[in-house]
């Protein structure tokens, strides 16, 4: 027997479902259900979930035989799987936060009075209710538009409580129950975070001030969300891995309960067919219900085509790195020195250098070399490595996890040394022994050092913080990339933001390290991931909500996508961790930039008629729409995804023999002014726009026009990307569009 979900179609009531409403929906799936399996009771027992509300359909636990028969129903517009997504952390190499002054350090006074009306739901591992981040002091009474509840288990054993500031939380473990059966010491009724990734994200989006917060001393400023002044709500759907059935109870709940912004940082390892994703579809539920949605873009990069969270409706972030480093240096007896990045604690005594061994020289004689190069479990030999510094390669487990390793066998200190994918994007972690993270050519001048030295030795340096680091953001490495493997005509992703060694609050119930035998805790942690990016942007999205809250969620991503720029604090193109200049593919519109987000000048709008053209135009059909849409709906007799009002523009393979038109709608949302176009020419094309100039003289009024693309007379053909950007300006407002294109001689 396997977990699928079924969805039927539309609901027969409005948006605002009566406790009636939805009990007869959940009695109508059981009498469904019933008719296959014989009774309404083993419906009972075989359904896990009802979704009552906003989506109807149901989770169950069927064995194959059934499933296929239920399909045929008249009834059944889909069925799938209930698949497992994962956490968006680099933590373990295989799957503005609360950011001490730095993340948010541009963000001015506004964000400390704002938002306070604006609620942000987390769905993630849950939340840890005692950090100081969800302190309700100086918070008003809860808002009236909420709904939700603090959800606890019988008797509340687990003394979770709620207040001003944390107003909800609410845990859906069915979905995961049911693939896994019981797990061991899991309490699945409290929404308490054990993992603390749901409490670094949610804290990042709208944790209050915390003075004073460090990461072992490291690191000590200020801690704030993007939204300090906003309530938030934890959804718990995480537990070893994420569930479709779960997650989709919890967007469920969310929208029920009344939030305003949603942030999502889970995801899959590639990206899947919108029908067949309980993400897509609980996303789209939400723009639907008039909630922001951001993602995360995933942690599989640098491999192209690796983004992931792909809906046009959502907001898919990517990450970057920030103007701070926690460095430790190497020192090599050679007297080379190598810049990495570290927060070990531990330091090694000074004025003295330690023998240094390569994880290879260090195995037992029947492993592998390329098992032990990673310092893998049981593959070191501690007669070998006792009291020297080990080197270790990054890759497979996670970075902390060597560490302890190397401490297991006696290793004195350690150097993490990053893969060629990993390339210059060092990460700080708070290692259990004195240890450092260095870069790829860092680190093959560190192995050449070893092979050619009869005696290597090597120095560790202490941790020291770093502010105001040149050269920053780059691009992380591991952050996934496009082009958009399941539409090459939508860019993805949208934004890049802080999501390396970000500082942001943590659960009581985990190490720093993650790892078992580490017993320190500590109340922030660093954590690096487009998991720690994506709360970044939904916090920013609370304050643009709070400033305009009548903005739909598609002028908001606008507002925030058209601001972003493409410089790096040195006012130069922002680079990817291999020192190359950075593409759209990794940065969409560019870095988030907060200020001048809640003032674009004019946005690209969207209306859920237009995510459903757009689905037309994937060639959905009206049954298929049925699991996105409360209404019935029929697609448009044309629809040209080219022209979808989408605030950047993709091109892919243009006939290099033709020119290619888009048109585009513009809102504005300023004064009356007048717009001049700017455009930065793609090499080997020529872009124009009719007309060149926009002239508003109204908010609210919308002005359409016309791109046109054309390659160049004497180009030279090649069959790659290219990349430039259209902007309208007034003087004072740059509303930037990026242009990607592929094309292709046919």
């Amino acid at each position: 027997s396997q977990s699928y979900i079924v969805y039927l179609g539309s609901h027969s009531f409005g948006s605002n479902p009566s406790l009636l409403d939805s009990e007869s929906v959940t009695n109508s799936h059981y009498d469904l259900l019933g008719s296959y399996l014989g009774s309404t009771e083993k419906a009972k027992e075989a359904i896990f979930y009802s979704y009552n509300k906003y989506i109807n359909g149901f989770a169950a636990i069927l064995d194959e035989d059934e499933a296929k028969e239920i399909a045929k129903h008249p009834n059944v517009v889909s069925m799938f799987l209930s698949k497992r997504y994962e956490l968006h952390t680099t933590r373990s190499w295989n799957f503005l936060g609360l950011e001490t002054d730095r993340g948010f350090a541009n963000v001015s006074v506004w964000k400390k009075s704002l938002g306070e009306d604006i609620i942000i739901g987390n769905l993630d591992t849950g939340v840890w209710p005692e950090s100081k981040s969800f302190s309700d002091e100086g918070f008003g009474p809860i808002p009236k538009k909420w709904k939700g509840i603090c959800q606890v288990g019988k008797g509340n054993p687990d003394k979770f409580y709620c207040n001003r500031k944390l107003i909800g939380a609410k845990y859906f473990s069915k979905g995961f129950q049911a693939h896994l059966g019981e797990a061991e010491n899991v309490n699945f009724d409290s929404a308490r975070d054990t993992a603390g990734h749901g409490t670094h994200t949610l804290s990042t989006a709208g944790g209050n001030f915390v003075a004073g917060a460090n990461v072992f001393g490291f690191g000590n400023g200020t801690a704030s969300g993007g939204s300090p002044k906003a309530r938030v709500a934890a959804y718990k759907v995480c537990w070893n891995g994420c569930y479709d059935a779960d997650i989709l109870a919890g967007f469920e709940a969310a929208i029920s309960d009344g939030v305003d912004v949603l942030s999502v940082s889970l995801g899959g390892r590639s990206p899947r067919e919108f029908s067949e994703s309980g993400i897509s579809i609980g996303s789209f539920h939400a723009i639907a219900n008039n909630i922001v949605v951001v993602a995360s873009g995933g942690n599989s990069g640098p491999q192209i085509s690796s983004i992931v969270n792909v809906e046009p409706w959502t907001i898919t972030v990517a990450a970057s790195t920030i103007d701070r480093d926690f460095t430790s240096y190497v020192i090599l007896g050679n007297k080379k020195i190598y810049k990495g990045a570290s927060l070990s604690e531990l330091e090694l005594p000074p004025n003295k250098s330690y023998p240094l061994i390569s994880a290879v020289d260090a195995k037992f004689d029947n492993v592998p070399p390329a098992f032990a190069s990673i310092c893998k479990e049981g593959s070191l030999d501690p007669k070998k490595v006792k009291g020297k510094i080990l080197v270790c390669l990054r890759g497979e487990s996670a970075r902390a996890d060597k560490g302890v390793q190397a401490s297991r066998v006696g290793a004195i200190g350690m150097i993490l040394v990053n893969d060629e994918d990993s390339g210059n994007g060092v990460i700080a972690d708070p290692h259990v022994l004195p240890a450092t993270n260095v870069g790829f050519a860092d680190g093959s001048a560190i192995f050449n050092y070893i092979n050619r030295t009869k005696s290597p030795v090597a120095y560790i340096s202490k941790v020291k913080t770093e502010v105001g680091v040149k050269n920053t953001p780059t691009i992380a490495s591991f952050s996934s990339r496009g082009p958009n493997d399941l539409d090459g005509k939508l860019l993805k992703p949208d934004i890049t933001a802080p999501g390396v060694s970000i500082i942001a609050a943590y659960t009581q119930a985990n190490s720093p390290s993650e790892q078992p035998s580490d017993k320190r805790r500590t109340p922030f942690v660093t954590m690096s991931g487009t998991s720690m990016s994506c709360p970044h942007v939904a916090g920013i999205v609370g304050l643009v909500k709070s400033v305009h809250p009548d903005w739909s969620p598609a002028a908001i991503k606008s507002a925030i996508m058209t601001t972003a720029t493409t410089k790096n604090n040195n006012g130069v193109e922002i680079l990817d961790s291999s020192l190359e200049k950075a593409t759209p593919f990794a940065y969409g519109a560019g870095h988030v930039q907060p200020n001048l987000a809640v003032d674009p000048g004019l946005v690209y709008d969207l209306n859920v008629t237009d995510y459903l053209n757009y689905l037309c135009g994937r060639e959905y059909t009206s049954d298929q729409l049925k699991v996105f849409y409360g209404k019935p709906y029929t697609c448009p007799k044309s629809f040209s995804l080219a022209d979808f009002n989408y605030p950047s523009i993709s091109i892919y393979e243009l006939d290099v023999w033709k020119s290619l038109n888009v048109t585009r709608t513009v809102t504005n949302v300023g004064p009356p002014s007048e717009y001049r176009v700017e455009i930065q020419q793609p090499p080997q094309f020529q872009v124009t726009v009719q007309p060149e100039i926009l002239r508003f003289t109204h908010k609210g009024e919308k002005k359409e026009f016309k791109v046109t693309i054309t390659m160049k007379p004497n180009s030279k053909y090649v069959t790659d990307f290219e990349f430039g950007k259209l902007i309208w300006t007034d003087g004072k407002h740059h509303v930037g569009t990026p242009i990607t294109i592929k094309y292709t001689d046919l």
